[in-house]
């Protein structure tokens, strides 16, 4: 992206401010104008010129969800969108120019999930229950302060999308544990799936509270967000866990 499409990406950012429509949103995302998120416009910093969405929500460690355990990290997604069937995410654990970078994450729509190998689809996980319990969220950012009303639009719109997307995650840095340097090997993360895996209120209390939202209005808002259904072999480690009736699901 070029100097001047970052200078546009500003200018629509401003627009949006005083007329956020959602299908110009959606559009601007698309073609990746950022919006979300200040344009990077260092030209030697070219792979960085497409991210144009921030989103945040909790990551569980997928190995041990298979358990029927759960232990959650908050992951800042800043993503790009590569093509309309691709966006690819950098996760951080804040939105602070310190913050460290903990994995990556893709994000494919159902139809491209399903046209994977069998054992390739066990290691995605569905975004249905992050939309739904309003617990997957777009900070508002400072192009919409004052008007958080217009920007709960704009997110709602953009969820209607994200609802039917599988996602690919691999956290290299367990901060919860290592808080000075990532050790180890990369570890494949998902989602949570229902209420019954963990009390969401009290997980997202402190997230909510520093970005002055709150999940379960959100919820509501998002009544009418229907997702695609969640294919079979997605999410297979609470699957797996419920089965076996272990964890969370031993009662």
């Amino acid at each position: 992206m070029s100097l001047v499409s970052a200078g546009i990406s500003n200018t629509a950012a401003t627009l949006l401010k005083f007329s956020p429509t959602a299908w110009l949103k959606s559009w601007l995302l698309y073609i990746g104008i950022q919006t979300h998120v200040g344009s990077t416009i260092d030209p030697e910093l070219k792979p960085l010129h497409n991210v144009c969405e921030y989103l945040n929500a909790l990551h569980i460690y997928a190995d041990e969800a298979r358990e029927g355990k759960v232990r959650t990290v908050e992951a800042h997604h800043f993503c790009a969108h590569v093509r309309k069937d691709l966006r690819q995410c950098l996760l951080y654990d804040s939105c602070t120019p310190g913050a460290r970078l903990i994995g990556i994450e893709y994000m494919i729509p159902k139809e491209k999930y399903l046209q994977l190998p069998e054992e390739e689809q066990k290691l995605w996980h569905s975004h249905e229950f992050e939309v739904q319990s309003g617990m997957l969220v777009l900070p508002t950012p400072a192009t919409h302060q004052g008007h958080a009303d217009k920007w709960e639009k704009l997110e709602t719109e953009a969820m209607k999308e994200v609802v039917g997307l599988y996602g690919k995650t691999w956290h290299t840095w367990q901060v919860d544990i290592h808080d000075e340097i990532p050790m180890g090997v990369p570890r494949l993360m998902g989602s949570l799936t229902e209420y019954e895996q963990l009390d969401i209120d009290k997980a997202l209390a402190d997230r909510n509270r520093r970005f002055d939202v709150d999940h379960n209005k959100k919820k509501e808002v998002r009544k009418g967000i229907e997702g695609p259904g969640i294919a079979e072999n997605a999410d297979s480690w609470w699957k797996e866990a419920k089965e076996k009736r272990l964890g969370v699901y031993a009662g």
